[in-house]
């Protein structure tokens, strides 16, 4: 329960606050409100489900995942096949994209979240890397996977696949 004063200073500034302009309450808003930047990722396997589309970017040590930044008022799962034609020259409709369970992972030191898609494509697709990017695009058993960048594992973790497997609640 709050103190009589507190109730009070609360119901005045809510008063303030609910007068001001839309415009001028939403900035507010927006100054006290946590800020994220949205992804959109996909995790390709071949047809058996027993491979997973890895790129590798430069510096080019670990192996990540097709993924980047949804570009403003775009979809998450137009983003998402955008950025896996884009680093891997895959064409998918965004249509042929299931969502990832969970859907969005919050990586909270980065303050990023990624909503993560599914996709199965024929292992015989042709990959393409641009050389500036993307340095290599290739397949990997899911049981004997390279060195993997840390969002990366941390993200194949909420999937139980990868080092941090059946690590996430």
């Amino acid at each position: 329960m709050t103190s009589r004063p507190v109730s009070l200073a609360r119901f005045v500034l809510y008063g303030v606050y609910y007068r001001l302009p839309v415009r001028w309450r939403r900035r507010l808003v927006r100054l006290g409100s946590a800020k994220y930047i949205i992804g959109g990722v996909v995790l390709v396997t071949d047809e058996s489900g027993s491979r997973l589309l890895l790129l590798r970017q430069p510096p080019g040590r670990h192996w990540s995942l097709p993924a980047g930044l949804l570009k403003r008022g775009e979809a998450p799962v137009v983003g998402a096949a955008r950025e896996l034609y884009e680093e891997t020259g895959i064409r998918v409709d965004p249509r042929q994209l299931t969502p990832g369970e969970p859907n969005a992972v919050v990586h909270f030191r980065g303050r990023w979240v990624d909503v993560v898609f599914r996709a199965r494509v024929p292992d015989t697709v042709a990959l393409r890397a641009d050389g500036a990017e993307v340095l290599e695009v290739g397949w990997h058993p899911l049981a004997d996977l390279p060195a993997l960048t840390t969002a990366t594992a941390h993200l194949l973790g909420h999937y139980d696949i990868g080092p941090q497997a059946g690590t996430r609640d």
